[in-house]
């Protein structure tokens, strides 16, 4: 993907958990979605755990017209099927999720693939084997993902001067805490429930967001 460190820049990842609240007219994922890449989002990442993968292709389609639209490419999370069947910009795997060599071959060169990371020897591991970029995390207390080991600012900073792809700070992300990120050498910030935790104001929050982490990445 081409200025991938730039696209990383504010990483939203989607969760649907507060769908219920949203406003009419916004009440559905792919509203929600356009919403947060208007207002200064630079990636999405579409995160269905729970749909199976028909379900999950056919949102991944639907999401990537709103996407391509803007501008703005669409990382799937963790299945590979549902990225190739929808034609989506790349995938994001976990360390349980496969092997990245593996997975680098299957998904094709064309394609970006980030991978989860919680040590600087697992980061060392990612780049050899392929990645285009790591996400680390999580950096601060997430309720997000309950099972996600807290991975320390020290730790963060070590990752990105031992590797040589752009790194996403993620977990627990939010605009009171961001800026102790600063100085860390990450590309971005994901964020889940600071953006789409507020489905009234997406929009706004993402504005937000997107100035922050562009204090906090480019130092502006």
């Amino acid at each position: 993907m081409n200025g991938l460190r730039e696209r990383l820049l504010l990483y939203a990842v989607t969760d649907r958990a507060w769908l219920d609240r949203a406003p009419a007219g916004c009440d559905t994922l792919e509203r929600q979605v356009e919403e947060a890449v208007r207002g200064g989002a630079t990636l999405v990442q579409l995160r269905e755990k729970e749909l199976e993968d028909a379900a999950f292709t056919g949102l991944a389609r639907r999401v990537k017209q709103v996407t391509d639209a803007c501008g703005v490419p669409l990382i799937i999370n963790d299945r590979l099927g549902v990225a190739l069947a929808s034609a989506a910009d790349g995938l994001h795997i976990g360390q349980a999720d496969g092997d990245v060599r593996l997975v680098r071959v299957r998904l094709g060169a064309g394609k970006t693939l980030g991978v989860s990371v919680q040590s600087v020897e697992q980061a060392l591991d990612a780049e050899a084997d392929g990645a285009d970029y790591l996400g680390v995390g999580a950096v601060f207390p997430t309720s997000t993902k309950g099972d996600a080991a807290e991975v320390s600012l020290a730790t963060l900073a070590g990752i990105c001067a031992a590797v040589r792809i752009p790194v996403v700070a993620i977990g627990g992300i939010h605009a009171g805490n961001a800026r102790a990120l600063a100085g860390s050498g990450i590309a971005g910030i994901a964020v889940v429930s600071a953006l789409f935790g507020q489905p009234e104001r997406t929009r706004a929050a993402a504005q937000a967001l997107r100035s922050l982490a562009e204090t906090v990445c480019l130092g502006k």
